[in-house]
């Protein structure tokens, strides 16, 4: 969807007037890991600093009693006729104490973010909304919208009520969404409701403009729409919570002044100086396509049917000579000539010991004659 050279640009009525290029900012990679990196850290830059009262848990002149009294060496409150003499102070394990480790204003709050991180996570978040899978995927209602991304002519700027505002997005498709979003709007859970963040509230669309003619004052009271100027989009928009895939609704303008905002691939930012799109890492991402393209499955080998399984058991080649022949046919010769070895060792003996019988036999008759 994204990889069309030109986008439909449609009227106020929801008519087609024309047709738009689409910028290079759509055809970026989408990197959702580098985008929740970056809101997350975002996201902490709007933190108030809050912390326990410096001195609580520290405002009486306690003192240990120190050794001798049988009693823990707990700094204790001074004074008497009252149940608050006595009692344990300052550590954390007594009541009235401090907390331990108390919270300070001096925490670090905020966080500092790569600069061209956060612009990787803008593009990607763009990328990613031209895509009406991953606008679904987040849960917008867009299934009664002609084309993703939508472009809108530049009347969409002079819209300056919010009752025209409504029936500007009933015309073209897009008010499914913010009814989605006024229907989510329930009772937050938790003590939040208490500091003035009482509902929460599902995101709607995302109107881009490139010049305020009212359109600002019109949609901003919608619930669920949010507005934005193209030259100064936020990443907290583009992508709430750190999900990309936000519904967009671009003016004409705005949408052709994508490329001089974020630059190409080969052109720099008129607004970012030095900066050009990240190249694409893949020129498909469709695994699929790759796998079965001719010159894949040229390289591959054939795909195996079955399992080749040995028969009978496994011979152990100590005891069994044919196992072992297979290992090593020398083997064999090996044997024959231990055998042959110990044959002519056997009779060399016997040979031996009947010439020392022999030998004894004539010394004996030897001595008897002489006697």
């Amino acid at each position: 969807m994204a990889a069309r050279p030109h986008v439909t640009v449609f009227s106020a009525d929801g008519v087609k007037s024309g047709t738009a290029v689409l910028p290079a900012v759509f055809t970026a990679p989408i990197r959702s890991d580098v985008v929740q990196f970056v809101h997350k850290n975002m996201s902490k830059n709007k933190r108030q600093a809050y912390a326990v009262y410096n001195k609580a848990g520290h405002e009486t002149p306690a003192a240990s009693w120190g050794t001798g009294r049988a009693v823990a060496r707990i700094p204790r409150v001074p004074g008497g006729g009252t149940s608050r003499s006595g009692q344990g102070a300052f550590g954390n394990m007594c009541r009235g104490g401090r907390m331990f480790a108390p919270t300070k204003v001096w925490r670090r709050w905020h966080r500092r973010i790569n600069q061209n991180q956060r612009r990787y996570a803008q593009v990607s978040a763009l990328a990613a909304s031209a895509l009406p899978a991953l606008v679904m995927a987040r849960g917008h209602s867009i299934s009664n919208m002609n084309e993703i991304p939508c472009v809108i002519d530049d009347a969409i700027e002079s819209v300056g009520t919010t009752k025209a505002a409504q029936t500007l997005l009933q015309k073209i498709g897009a008010f499914d969404d913010c009814a989605k979003a006024k229907s989510s709007k329930q009772i937050r859970s938790g003590k939040g409701k208490l500091r003035s963040r009482r509902h929460v509230m599902r995101r709607g669309p995302l109107v881009v403009y490139a010049k305020n003619d009212g359109i600002f004052q019109g949609f901003r009271n919608l619930p669920g729409v949010d507005v934005a100027d193209v030259s100064s989009l936020n990443l907290l928009d583009l992508a709430p919570g750190g999900h990309v895939g936000r519904f967009i609704i671009f003016s004409k303008g705005a949408f052709a002044a994508l490329d001089s905002v974020y630059g190409t691939f080969r052109s720099e930012s008129k607004s970012k100086k030095g900066y050009t799109l990240p190249m694409p890492v893949m020129k498909s991402a469709d695994i699929t396509r790759i796998i079965n393209s001719d010159e894949v499955q040229n390289v591959v080998r054939p795909v195996t049917r079955g399992t080749k399984k040995e028969s009978g058991t496994k011979k152990n080649p100590l005891t069994n000579l044919n196992a072992m022949l297979k290992m090593n046919p020398y083997a064999k010769t090996m044997k024959r000539n231990a055998t042959l070895f110990q044959e002519a060792r056997l009779a060399k003996k016997a040979t031996q010991s009947v010439s020392k019988a022999t030998l004894a036999k004539k010394a004996k008759k030897a001595k008897a004659g002489k006697k």
